[in-house]
Formats: structure tokens, sequence, C-alpha cells
């Protein structure tokens, strides 16, 4: 039976407008992006088909274009749908790193951070650009590279610090294997990156390790 039919303080939309998003289950608030389900399937039917297969929202986000649209009922529409509303909380996330006199909340910036990186598939090294009062300028993703490594070069980092007029930055990558163990590569990039930054009088607060839910900070581990 379609949604249109079902009593209309069951239906997700209208339960959201009446109660609240809160109050709806992942797959109610799926179904509302995708608006109409499958010949025999209801929206919600298929989006708890969708979180099942994928294991949970995040896998079904996280997931590549190409396989979303092989999918049954699923189309270049609907996938378009769902990537725009993950854009759109990564927007989110975002504009609250720029809020604000300075860059004051370190949620905020591994909220951020992790939301960007937690699921790719490569290695990708980003970076946050401050004025002097740590105010965020922009962000910046530098180098893409393979699942176990990305070639940064120092000279790239510095030309774009200072084309972005930045006083200080912060670094970041993930590591797809889901453990944010920093490596002794790692640590030696950042020494490189600090010491060719100094040079022009751009100050590095932080390198933070992406991982599966856990970010690991080298300012708190002393390594910068």
């Amino acid at each position: 039976m379609g949604i249109n039919h079902w009593p209309e303080a069951e239906r997700p939309r209208e339960k959201l407008i009446s109660r609240g998003p809160a109050s709806l289950s992942d797959a109610e608030l799926l179904a509302i992006f995708l608006r109409t389900g499958r010949h025999g399937r209801s929206a919600v039917d298929m989006a708890r088909e969708l979180i099942q297969h994928f294991g949970g929202l995040r896998g079904l986000l996280g997931a590549e274009a190409a396989t979303l649209c092989a999918l049954p009922g699923l189309g270049p529409a609907k996938v378009a749908q769902i990537q725009a509303a993950l854009e759109m909380a990564r927007r989110h996330l975002g504009e609250a790193l720029s809020r604000g006199p300075a860059l004051s909340s370190s949620r905020d910036t591994r909220d951020y951070l992790i939301a960007r990186l937690r699921d790719r598939p490569h290695e990708v090294f980003c970076c946050l650009y401050l004025d002097n009062r740590h105010r965020v300028l922009g962000f910046e993703e530098l180098f893409a590279g393979t699942l176990n490594g990305t070639a940064v070069y120092p000279r790239e980092v510095v030309k774009r610090a200072l084309a972005a007029n930045a006083a200080a930055l912060i670094f970041a990558h993930n590591h797809p294997s889901g453990v944010a163990e920093p490596s002794a590569a790692d640590e030696q990039l950042t020494r490189r990156l600090k010491e060719a930054l100094a040079l022009v009088d751009i100050r590095v607060l932080d390198h933070l390790v992406i991982g599966d839910g856990e970010v690991v900070s080298f300012c708190e581990r002393g390594l910068l």
C-alpha cells in the first residue's frame, strides 16, 4: 500500500511537520528524500531495504553514485537527492567553523573533518586556512592518494597558504584503514611542513588524523 493511503499522522512528511524530525526513524527520513517507492514497495519499504543492504545510513551515504544507481528503484534523480542531502549536512558543519570571531571549538573542527574525510576510500590531505585571529578563511583538499598513502608537496602547501593569505593552518588527513594512529611518515611530513611554513611566518596549529570515528591530534600528542 502506498504512503498516500496511510493515516496522515503516520506519513513521514506529515509526521515530521507535526512531531519534528527527531521523531522519524532512519527509514522514514530517507523516504522523504526518495519521495516514491517502486512497484509493490512504498518509499519507506524501499528505504528500509537500502539501509539494511548497506548496513546503516553511513554505508548508504558513503556509497558511490554508480553503485546506488544500479539498485532497483533508484536512478540518477533519487541518487542526486541523497547526495545533495549529505552535502548540505557537510556544509552545515562547515559553517559552524566560520561563525563567530575565532575558531574556538575543537569539537566543531573535528565534527566537520570527520564528516568530510571519514568514509573516503583513499587518503586525502587537507588544509584549514586561518587568519591571525584564528578565523577560518577556507578549507581545501590539496592532495588525494591511494588506499595506503598520499604524496604531499611542501612547496605546494606553502604556495596555497600564501594565496589564501593564511597566518595559520590546521592539517588533516584520513586513514582509510580506520585506525587513526599517526605513522612515522606522518610525523616526518608534519615536521617538514612546519619548517617550510615557518620560513614564511605561517604557523601550524595542529595536524588531525581521521580514522573510523576517532581523531588523533598531533598537538595533543605533543608532536608539534
